[in-house]
């Protein structure tokens, strides 16, 4: 089954299987994962980059996604290819003569997700390829907010948004934490509870805030209980089904092979402006 994703942003890992080059990779950022693994076997003529092209073919094995923005996707793929030059990962060991280079790499990923800023970043790692698939090393894995999925990834369009007058007609008229109310024209709609029968509503601030109030150091939340029914719920989640594309997630078929994409661009924005 392939899973849609809207507002894709995401850094992937190519495995070269041409005899002459084989176990050469490559990281690289995509906001469609179908269209550029056909455009590296293309070739630089058809969109692919220089240093794939007249290598392959190549096979898109691995995929991390849910960044907030083009911006975050790509800073991440920088580091991924730099390690060295990155100063959040100067503890990463460099790669050694027997390690291959596939395996370097994905010591490097398990170290990122580690790290601050990205270890906040509710992000999904998706093995596209079974046969790639490696366990993270022990003591490496990945923060538990996110989730290890497999199968292919396609990137759709964001579904369209009710107006703000239809918006809050759905909603109650005030905050369930300021309890201030809700003006038709404020630039960001209220946050909704995504779970049956819960009529929790909250502007971004607000309920950012009462996520981190066990860890007020941070700027960005991971999860926290909701005001309404009191379950525990992850911010990403909370954004995603904001934005309409809650609707997307895989069916829950083990803790290890759940996919729950966020996204939580307007916290960051915000965040951004206020620095």
């Amino acid at each position: 089954m392939v899973v849609e994703v809207c507002s894709f942003f995401g850094v992937y890992l190519l495995y070269c299987t041409n005899p002459r080059y084989h176990g050469r990779v490559y990281v690289g950022f995509t906001v469609n994962p179908e269209r550029r693994i056909i455009q590296h076997n293309a070739g630089k003529r058809r969109g692919g980059a220089w240093k794939t092209s007249g290598r392959g073919p190549w096979d898109m094995v691995l995929v991390i996604h849910g960044f907030p923005s083009d911006v975050a996707a790509l800073r991440f793929e920088w580091a991924w290819q730099h390690p060295h030059s990155s100063r959040r990962l100067t503890h990463v060991a460099r790669r050694t003569s027997r390690e291959r280079s596939f395996d370097f790499h994905l010591r490097v990923l398990a170290h990122m997700l580690r790290v601050a800023p990205w270890c906040r970043l509710p992000l999904t790692i998706r093995w596209l390829k079974q046969e790639y698939c490696q366990d993270f090393p022990p003591g490496l894995e990945p923060p538990l907010h996110m989730p290890v999925a497999y199968g292919p990834v396609r990137a759709v369009k964001a579904k369209a948004k009710p107006t703000p007058s239809q918006e809050l007609m759905a909603t109650p008229t005030c905050c369930s934490v300021c309890l201030k109310n809700f003006q038709d024209g404020d630039d960001d709609l209220p946050l909704r509870c995504f779970h049956p029968n819960c009529t929790m509503a909250a502007h971004i601030i607000c309920l950012s805030r009462v996520f981190l109030e066990k860890e007020p150091h941070h700027f960005l939340p991971v999860e926290g209980q909701c005001p309404g029914c009191k379950n525990l719920v992850l911010w990403g989640d909370l954004i995603r089904h904001h934005k309409g594309c809650y609707g997307d997630l895989e069916p829950d078929l083990s803790p290890s092979q759940v996919n729950i994409p966020h996204l939580f661009l307007k916290l960051l924005i915000q965040f951004i402006i206020m620095c």
